[in-house]
């Protein structure tokens, strides 16, 4: 593969391998004799075939071999070549340095042409995955919301209080899973661009928890979700809307991914320096092998539920790098499994807001 460098930086390094050899080579000439030196000045030139693009290349292969010819060649210090097999040897030494320089310039334009088609594959299939899941996540709630709407607006249909209450409530319902796949995209959209920067400001954890026990109340009526505030919970400098994504797709994960009746447990510690926020449940875990990959983007496990399009815990991870912590896995010893999330903080002094 060729180094990624400007083309002038590709000259200047080819023709300073070959002037180096050259140099290295005539202070050893009486030892290894000159064709020898052919075969040193040919590695060279194979060298700089793989690192560097086809026309430094050449110009490797045409200085080695006036070099070879004028410096080792007898008679030296001259570009005659008397002896036929000298002849030979320069000719076949050209041809060589010419043909390899060519031929693994083909070589790596084909593999450079089968890794972009590999990739082109690989994308195209990434985004057939993203809208076949797309396709069940949103036609799911606008379908709801649908037939909602035409079940209020039909004259015909009469409608007691309580039915419309119910209507309006799976509107909403919908409309709040319509907006967290937006979310979630635009998300992934603002981590792939590089654009993500944290804005930290002092908050206070148990609140954010609360948020996100609210946003997934309907989403959860077939689990248990535990929280036990903790009072002496200090205020924490961190990015609250990073946070708050981060918890929303872990608890939203264990939601979705758990059977129903499951227990999901949300803790929340501290240190001087580090929050720690976990998310376990009771659930059935994830497969050893499958482990490393559920933080692909796109990625879901082949036992999952139907829906889901596999970018919440991708998102998980990519929040929490941007604020410099990380995500751990493991299973747990009896069932289920649990994600911690370490991040740097500084902590506030409970006593001086306490004070303000």
């Amino acid at each position: 593969m060729a180094l990624k460098l400007s083309r002038t930086e590709q000259y200047v390094i080819s023709v300073s391998l070959t002037l180096l050899a050259c140099f290295a080579s005539y202070l050893f000439i009486d030892i290894i004799g000159y064709r020898i030196v052919a075969l040193i000045l040919l590695l060279v030139v194979s060298i700089s075939a793989i690192l560097f693009d086809i026309f430094p290349v050449l110009l490797t292969a045409l200085l080695s071999a006036i070099i070879l010819n004028f410096l080792f060649i007898p008679p030296t210090f001259t570009f005659n070549i008397d002896s036929a097999e000298d002849i030979l040897l320069f000719l076949m030494y050209f041809a060589i340095a010419l043909i390899n320089t060519v031929l693994t310039f083909k070589i790596r334009q084909f593999e450079r042409k089968r890794r972009d088609e590999e990739e082109k594959g690989k994308t195209i299939e990434l985004y057939n995955t993203l809208l076949n899941s797309l396709s069940h996540e949103l036609r799911t709630p606008i379908s709801t919301i649908i037939g909602a709407i035409d079940t209020i607006a039909d004259q015909n249909t009469k409608l007691s209080e309580i039915n419309k209450f119910e209507l309006y409530k799976e509107i909403e319902i919908a409309g709040y899973r319509l907006n967290r796949q937006v979310e979630n995209l635009l998300s992934m959209s603002r981590l792939e661009a590089g654009t993500i920067k944290p804005s930290y400001d002092w908050w206070d954890i148990n609140e954010i928890v609360f948020t996100v026990l609210k946003e997934n109340i309907a989403d959860a009526s077939d689990h248990t979700i535990l929280f036990e505030p903790n009072d002496s919970l200090p205020l924490i400098k961190i990015d609250g809307g990073f946070l708050e994504m981060i918890l929303h797709n872990l608890v939203h994960n264990a939601i979705q991914h758990t059977p129903k009746n499951t227990t999901i447990i949300i803790a929340v510690d501290w240190s001087t320096i580090e929050l720690l926020i976990s998310v376990s449940d009771n659930g059935p875990g994830f497969p050893k092998a499958q482990m490393d990959l559920v933080f692909d983007k796109f990625y879901k496990l082949n036992s999952t539920v139907t829906g889901g399009t596999g970018l919440g815990l991708s998102i998980v991870k990519g929040f929490t790098e941007a604020l410099n912590g990380k995500i751990i896995l493991r299973n747990l010893k009896c069932t289920g499994a649990s994600f911690t999330v370490k991040i740097p903080v500084e902590i506030s002094d409970i006593h001086y807001f306490d004070n303000e």
